[in-house]
């Protein structure tokens, strides 16, 4: 890896940062570096708030007070997406950087954003500015996944979560609740939702498990919550209900919005349910998801093609019999060791 990949690369893991906290933006990371050292760094605050090349150069201002102008003349940015070339919550981060003048930018992906898109970098050199693209590009487009997926797909990015035993049985055939992954996995998980926008599951695994989906286990802001429950057999007492996370119910008959829980009524519920219900939360700007339910939903989503990413937790224990865990086609892309517990995470192929 050359020094080029290495500053990428630091823009990466300081993009990843903004996890949970910066959509609908895209995460990105910015590292400005002045003979051969890194002077300034920075990451997408949360939505709303400066963007990363913003955070950057304050820190260089911060920092070396009075020599920060020259030294941003004469230094380099690296910076994990194009930067925005629109007045949006914040002014475009293309003019900061032609306004200081830095010798060059280098720049991971272009932004598919369509105000974006070419432009970022056409102010760039319009202002005077060297520019290059394509460092570590897959990887950032990576990073990126839920964003990318959200603008060409014009529905959320779909992550697929479930646990299951050494011999793939999901859930005990009494439909009791029955716990299979370890503490670490699950304090993972809570992890998993305070970066997501949303999580989802069906009336049975919200009758059965009883869940609240929030982060408990870990520091973060609780997702949106998404219950599908056509009938609404879902007693108003039960966790998912609460006032600890706007939850939105989706269901055949009922529309209502009601402080924190949001009652949204589907046409023809049961035809093409996931399109459905991925296209009303795409319009009101998730971007990513994380289903939790049980086999029957998650099933839906995996027969439809709507997914991105599965994320699935094996037990050493063995039942024998139960109901057995859904069926899909993926490429393996890690597989890691939480506890007693392996992890295999898939992409849809």
């Amino acid at each position: 890896m050359n020094k080029h990949e290495n500053y990428m690369k630091r823009c990466l893991e300081l993009a990843e940062m903004g996890a949970g906290t910066v959509s609908p933006n895209p995460m990105v990371g910015a590292v400005i570096v002045h003979q051969d050292r890194i002077i300034g760094e920075g990451y997408t605050s949360p939505y709303g708030g400066a963007h990363a090349e913003v955070n950057a150069i304050q820190q260089v201002i911060d920092t070396y007070g009075e020599e920060a102008e020259s030294m941003l003349k004469a230094a380099e940015i690296y910076v994990s997406l194009e930067p925005c070339a629109h007045f949006g919550k914040t002014p475009p981060c293309a003019n900061l950087l032609v306004k200081h003048q830095l010798q060059k930018v280098y720049i991971a992906c272009l932004d598919p954003f369509a105000k974006v898109n070419g432009q970022g970098v056409k102010i760039l050199q319009d202002g005077g500015l060297d520019v290059e693209i394509g460092i570590l590009e897959e990887e950032a487009k990576w990073v990126n996944r839920r964003f990318f997926t959200k603008l060409s797909q014009f529905r959320p990015y779909v992550i697929l979560k479930w646990a299951e035993t050494a011999d793939r049985y999901f859930a005990p055939l009494d439909a009791a609740q029955s716990w299979i992954s370890n503490e670490a996995s699950k304090q993972l998980v809570h992890k998993w939702r305070a970066e997501e926008d949303a999580i989802l599951v069906g009336t049975a695994t919200a009758l059965i498990d009883n869940p609240s989906l929030t982060v408990r286990l870990w520091k973060g802001r609780n997702p949106k919550r998404i219950l599908i429950d056509k009938n609404l057999d879902v007693p108003a007492e039960a966790h998912i209900l609460n006032d600890e996370a706007e939850t939105f119910i989706f269901n055949a008959d009922k529309a209502d919005w009601q402080a924190s829980n949001k009652y949204i009524a589907l046409e023809n519920f049961d035809l093409y349910l996931p399109q459905q219900l991925l296209y009303q939360l795409y319009l009101m700007d998730i971007q990513s998801i994380l289903i939790e339910g049980g086999v029957k939903t998650l099933q839906r989503f995996i027969d439809a093609g709507l997914w991105d990413e599965a994320r699935v937790f094996q037990s050493p224990q063995t039942w024998g019999a139960g109901v057995p865990s859904p069926t899909f086609h993926g490429e393996q892309l890690q597989r890691i060791k939480v506890s007693t517990d392996t992890l295999t995470t898939y992409k849809r192929i």
